[in-house]
Order: C-alpha cells, then structure tokens, then sequence
C-alpha cells in the first residue's frame, strides 16, 4: 500500500520517544503543511502520515519537536542543541511504502529509508 510512515527511538534512554510532535510539509516554491500529528506510546504514528492520492511524487520534509520531547524527560539547558530536526527527503515513486524513522538523543541523531 503506498503511504508514508515514521517513528521515532529515544536512544539516550533506550525507548520509544513517545509524545514527539512530528508536521509533514510538502515543498514545491512554498512549503505546504499537509499533516501534525504526535507519536504514541510506541514512538509511532497511530495512523500513516500520508496515503494514497495525497502522497505524491516530490519533495517533503518532517520536523520532530525533540526539544519539548527531551525537557519533558531529562534536565537539559534552556537552549538544547537539538530542538527540532527536520528531515528532508524525495519520493520519486509514491507507488512504495516509505517509512522515515529518526532514531535521536539531546546532541545527535540518524535517519534511513526503512521498510
């Protein structure tokens, strides 16, 4: 089924971030909201962020909100290194399932194309 997907690792704990504010945006000249969702107890979306029609060929990105996400579990500074991470990626055939994850920590973070 063609959709896009997305969950979050909180590897400075070992656990699923869950509470993350994740927004999808779809670029062309402006960049688009199109979805604002938050991450369950799993650090996954209840439902696909995109699905069939609405996901498209093209350029999108996601923004995490890890910055609420990390002063709500650790003492971090006022100003954290990370606060919110954007992933910016292409679909070049919306026909597939594509699954973005981040797996993130208060001072580093690492995504891949998943399945």
């Amino acid at each position: 089924m063609t959709k896009l997907t997305t969950h979050c690792l909180d590897t400075f704990s070992g656990k699923p971030a869950k509470g993350v504010k994740v927004d999808i945006y779809f670029i062309t000249d402006k960049r688009e909201k199109l979805n604002s969702i938050v991450l369950n107890n799993d650090g996954r979306a209840e439902e696909p962020l995109l699905e069939g029609n609405s996901f498209k060929e093209g350029q999108y990105e996601l923004v995490f909100f890890v910055g609420d996400y990390f002063k709500r579990i650790t003492d971090l500074p006022k100003t954290p290194f990370l606060n919110e991470i954007i992933i910016k990626f292409g679909v070049s055939n919306p026909k597939e399932h594509y699954h973005v994850p981040l797996l993130v920590t208060p001072w580093s973070y690492s995504t891949y194309r998943g399945s």
